[in-house]
């Protein structure tokens, strides 16, 4: 991997000292990644060159902070909060992190990661703002208006941070599976409040590859520790940006992050109401953003990722990530698509085993999810409301690269008029809902078998 923190031209804030320490900053990470390289053998140099990066680091902190006294800037405060943060929490559990495990290769890509995320975040976010490079605060808005305020800073972040013109591609995302991705979980509270405020990101996996990897560097289509460390530390500031932009969410601060699997941030979407669930195309992948504010955090989602652990964590994270992948590989893709809770909860149950399934709740969720993540097979409820199985049948036979997904209608109805209906739509089949579990079952792998036989 030749990975090297490349500098661009927007990271200059225009402040020639600040900026001259940047790129300093970013040239020692270089050399880093250079010994790191070259292996064990240069241990010493790699000793030395992170001393160099903290003493480094540490007198930028406090040039930086005696200019923005010097001038007057308001958000002097909450600079040196994260200045501190850093200096007396991050940086000193990574030293002792590399101590420990005497300089191994994991710990130097956990202390780059960190540092190269951190970086980006920093320089582009709170660094930008102290020449006047601000996010609009929104105030007194109502629902609809703060969603609309809440697409407009995120789709202004993605493009001061990467330089990607990113479009909203679904106001209401519905937790719907779009290729591989990292799921990534922040909770927020504040001193005085009993609930939180709870943030899912999710990356398809080329778009933190495009973004995050793109400005480290790195020349790989795969996921690394080093690239995950990048982009949480990435993440966090990218929401803490968002979160100056609303005053409604003023002294919230961070107090349990997670990385989480597909079916663990599926559960949270389907026990919770999202306030925000915002899904964006940045044309270098998919990105969403969900928020639930205010809200009690539920316990059991995952293990929370601090600094001590957090080296474990993502390695742990990965390897369950690749053993899921592995294991979602060898089953067929079955969307089921029914407005009933009872009916989706119970065909995942029975499915689940040896099929990859995803349920949805309507018509609107299931054009998404065939979008973004295309099933072999889709269990379609013929009697939804507002949009039945007929009329999304009809919408997905009209576009070309659905002509010939298999669908099977999900009905409780036995007559033949209404099959009959929908013969012209070339459905796969019909189950009755108030078959046994056991001959659903059948039915469906049936169909897979007869499916092979023809590949």
């Amino acid at each position: 991997m030749e990975t090297q923190f490349v500098w661009q031209e927007e990271f200059n804030i225009g402040v020639e000292a600040i900026d001259r320490d940047h790129q300093q900053l970013f040239k020692i990470i270089n050399k880093l990644y250079a010994l790191r390289k070259e292996g064990k053998n240069n241990q010493w140099a790699c000793q030395e060159s992170i001393k160099f990066f903290r003493t480094h680091a540490l007198n930028h902190f406090a040039d930086e902070e005696a200019y923005m006294t010097s001038i007057g800037y308001e958000g002097l405060a909450n600079h040196q909060r994260i200045h501190r943060g850093f200096r007396e929490n991050t940086l000193p559990i990574l030293e002792q992190e590399l101590e420990r495990t005497d300089y191994s290769p994991e710990a130097v890509d956990h202390f780059l990661g960190v540092c190269a995320g951190w970086l980006i975040g920093h320089t582009l976010t709170e660094d930008q703002a102290i020449t006047g490079k601000k996010i609009r605060r929104w105030e007194d808005l109502l629902p609809e208006e703060e969603q609309t305020a809440m697409e407009k800073v995120i789709v202004q972040l993605i493009f001061d941070l990467f330089q990607l013109e990113s479009h909203l591609v679904s106001g209401s995302y519905g937790g719907e599976k779009f290729g591989k991705g990292v799921y990534y979980h922040l909770v927020y509270g504040r001193e005085g409040d009993e609930k939180n405020l709870e943030v899912l990101m999710v990356f398809e996996d080329r778009a933190l590859i495009n973004t995050v990897g793109k400005v480290m560097g790195i020349q790989t289509n795969k996921l690394d520790d080093m690239l995950i460390h990048a982009a949480r530390h990435t993440a966090r500031q990218f929401v803490s940006r968002v979160m100056e932009s609303f005053p409604s969410m003023d002294g919230f601060e961070l107090r349990e992050e997670n990385l989480l699997l597909y079916d663990q941030f599926s559960k949270i979407f389907q026990r919770e109401t999202m306030q925000t669930s915002l899904l964006f195309d940045t044309g270098a992948g998919y990105f969403a953003f969900c928020l639930i504010a205010p809200h009690l955090l539920k316990k059991g989602v995952g293990t929370s990722i601090r600094d001590e652990n957090a080296m474990t964590e993502v390695e742990e994270y990965l390897a369950r990530r690749k053993t899921q992948e592995k294991q979602a590989g060898k089953k067929p893709k079955i969307l089921v698509v029914d407005d009933s809770t009872t009916i989706l909860q119970g065909m995942k149950r029975m499915l689940e085993q040896d099929y990859q399934v995803t349920p949805v709740d309507s018509g609107v969720a299931a054009i998404h999810a065939i979008t973004l993540d295309r099933p072999d097979l889709v269990l379609l409820d013929y009697e939804m409301p507002i949009c039945d199985g007929k009329q999304m049948l009809e919408m997905l036979r009209s576009l070309k690269e659905f002509e010939e997904l298999p669908v099977i209608f999900l009905t409780g109805r036995r007559d033949p008029e209404s099959m009959i209906k929908v013969m012209p739509l070339k459905p796969a089949g019909y189950l009755i809902k108030t078959s046994k579990p056991e001959t659903i079952k059948k039915e469906i792998d049936a169909f897979f078998a007869k499916r092979k036989q023809k590949a």
